[in-house]
């Protein structure tokens, strides 16, 4: 039987993960875990709701009481789409005149030591300490214990993601030309994000010429030209909310040596990365793999960021591959390998995939070629 439904995963799999936040609460020596809308809450029970001026809150005892969702009665149908039924979940609406906190602090037991998720307003986070008269603490290495290895049901929606993505990327000779601005192609390559299985193009960064010396350019009106280098990055997600995030380096006609040399030494790196990823490594050992590679090749200080990023609900999430990042690497953690090189004034380059750690090393999300692609 599929873990997975059109917008979220079955029960089983959110009550699991329940279970194991309240098991890393205890470790924690903590009482509870206070959860309000976004990425967490997601995680936790497939609710999508949002986050407004009333509170929303999933409160998840240590032990001893069954989790409850606080909710404004008029935001009950947000709680439609979850698994908050199925789970059994206490349902503790409220209606303006209802002082929402005092239900939050009825739902945990007497003197509570809590954590918060990291992105609670300030709005709620205050009178929820006030109500509790207790600081609540940050629930981050609660979450990103949970978060950062992924289960077989989440490293599924990142393959149908990554699949996703590269159709897209095997048709952008369709729309990337000299005359064209790089907002135009970009407006082509979002609807085929869409239209290859994603529920949005959450981000197209078409970088042509100089613009690919901007790690971050989106897209200008700039008119692409021929013999033009330039960077496509790309990104959505597919349900139940998993992002892809790929990037491929286009040239407009055959480049020069120099460039083609240049963008070698990228590809290089990039492999040297990806070969580097297997279990009990760290995470800045994978991004030191990549710089050694350029930096012998001469082009080290044109790398100027991170070699990559966890991927998941989120599209920047832990862990992070950058250097002083310790953090040891263990199967399911999902991650971009994504070096560059950045020539101000002149042109960029970025190779990017995603991949999951394996038993033994790693599983690319993305298969389309690395090598500088020539149209």
């Amino acid at each position: 039987m599929s873990a997975h439904t059109e917008s979220r995963f079955t029960a089983e799999v959110y009550g699991k993960r329940l279970e194991r936040a309240a098991e890393l609460t205890r470790e924690a020596s903590l009482d509870g875990l206070l959860i309000t809308p976004g990425p967490d809450l997601q995680y936790l029970i497939g609710s999508r709701a949002q986050s407004f001026e009333r509170l929303t809150c999933l409160v998840i005892p240590a032990s001893g009481q069954t989790p409850s969702v606080v909710i404004p009665k008029m935001e009950l149908a947000s709680l439609a789409g979850s698994a908050a039924g199925e789970l059994g979940l206490q349902v503790l609406d409220w209606t303006d005149g209802i002082d929402p906190y005092r239900m939050v602090k009825s739902a945990l037991n007497a003197g509570a030591r809590v954590a918060v998720d990291d992105a609670m307003p300030a709005l709620h986070l205050l009178p929820i300490a006030a109500t509790l008269t207790t600081l609540p603490v940050s629930a981050t290495s609660v979450l990103r214990e949970l978060r950062m290895s992924k289960d077989a049901s989440e490293i599924d929606a990142l393959r149908r993601a990554g699949a996703a993505i590269d159709r897209v990327h095997a048709r952008v000779g369709e729309w990337l030309r000299p005359g064209r601005t790089e907002a135009e192609v970009a407006a082509d390559i979002a609807a085929a994000i869409v239209e290859e299985g994603h529920t949005e193009a959450a981000f197209v960064i078409v970088g042509s010429g100089p613009n690919g010396a901007d790690p971050h350019h989106a897209v200008s009106d700039r008119r692409i030209e021929a013999g033009d280098v330039v960077v496509v990055d790309i990104g959505g997600p597919v349900e139940p909310g998993y992002y892809s995030d790929s990037t491929r380096t286009y040239v407009l006609g055959e480049p020069d040596a120099e460039i083609a040399a240049r963008i070698g030494a990228l590809e290089r790196a990039q492999a040297a990365a990806v070969a580097a990823v297997r279990p009990g490594v760290t995470a800045e050992s994978i991004d030191a793999a990549a710089r050694k590679v350029l930096t012998e090749a001469g082009f080290g200080e044109f790398f100027i960021h991170r070699t990559g990023h966890g991927i998941g609900l989120s599209v920047h999430e832990e862990p992070y591959i950058v250097e002083g990042n310790d953090i040891v690497l263990v199967p399911g953690m999902a991650f971009s390998i994504e070096p560059g090189i950045y020539f101000r004034g002149e042109w960029g380059a970025r190779i990017e995939d995603i991949v999951v750690v394996t038993e033994d090393g790693c599983e690319p999300m993305n298969r389309r070629p690395h090598g500088l692609t020539v149209l």
